[in-house]
């Protein structure tokens, strides 16, 4: 249930007072304290140092500058702090949920995908052209994507369902970068999406889909041999009639048919007929 701890790895990472703190606590306070330094810094006249931690292909394939595949997503532009300020507020809205659902294990998992799957993708894309990323947008709108795919009909702003928030959030995104041709830009949202949504649904969360069940079924491993059960013989109904005509025809054999009770002249005469429409 939306709000409720779920998952039993959800645990407080420690306490403040009386209020919890987590992990999703932790990477907002995180993010918050390096946008005050980046805006002492510009303040400062030491705006270049930000530029040491943005993503370049160039400098990660050539000078071997591998910090730039994770500290990207820690760059914030002070000419943008209101927007983060709501990105800030939705990672700690729908973040600790994701959190409580799966599990701060999971969770960590879960944040390290979305924060290097896109950076290695650029930088294999580097080979052919020089890409750069900063900022941390698609990565927690990918934490989103997460909490939308587990609580779907969860009404947010104006009563719209998490799953139609999600899809016109993207759809705007998409369009936005599709204008001014970020292509680059526009892989690194759809990477995070992908990687929110599969990443939930592989643990099994969120409400059934038959493509979804049908799309793991094709990736499940076939068995090589398929055991194929032993037929039953099926009992004729020669051999029932035989069993009980047989002990009739001994007592016949031994003493005569004049020996034979009226029941047993019955289930003689019940055989013949039934022999005797077998035979036509």
């Amino acid at each position: 249930m939306f709000g409720v701890t779920t998952s039993d790895d959800y645990r407080p990472v420690a306490w403040m007072g009386r209020f919890p703190v987590d992990v999703t606590t932790i990477l907002v306070g995180i993010h918050v304290a390096l946008a005050i330094v980046a805006c002492l810094l510009v303040a400062a006249g030491g705006g270049g140092l930000l530029d040491l931690m943005m993503f370049d292909s160039a400098r990660v394939l050539g000078s071997g500058q591998v910090w730039r595949l994770a500290t990207y997503a820690f760059i914030h532009s002070p000419m943008q702090l209101l927007w983060f300020a709501i990105e800030m507020y939705m990672l700690f809205v729908f973040g600790r949920e994701v959190e409580k659902f799966i599990g701060q294990r999971a969770y960590i998992v879960l944040y390290a995908v979305l924060l290097f799957t896109p950076s290695l993708l650029l930088t294999l894309w580097g080979f052919s052209q020089r890409t750069g990323l900063a900022g941390s947008l698609a990565l927690h709108f990918g934490v989103f994507v997460a909490f939308a795919t587990i609580y779907p009909s969860a009404e947010l702003l104006l009563r719209i369902t998490a799953k139609w928030t999600a899809v016109i959030l993207g759809a705007i995104y998409t369009l936005q970068l599709m204008a001014y041709h970020s292509w680059t830009d526009l892989a690194v949202v759809w990477t995070n999406i992908a990687a929110g949504f599969c990443f939930v649904r592989l643990r099994g969360a969120g409400p059934e889909l038959i493509w979804w069940e049908n799309f793991k079924a094709r990736l499940q491993p076939k068995p090589k041999f398929k055991v194929v059960p032993k037929p039953v013989p099926t009992r004729r109904e020669e051999d029932d009639i035989s069993e009980s005509v047989d002990p009739i025809l001994d007592k016949i054999a031994k003493s005569g048919i004049g020996s034979l009770t009226p029941s047993e002249r019955r289930m003689l005469d019940r055989a013949r007929d039934r022999l005797l429409k077998g035979s036509k």
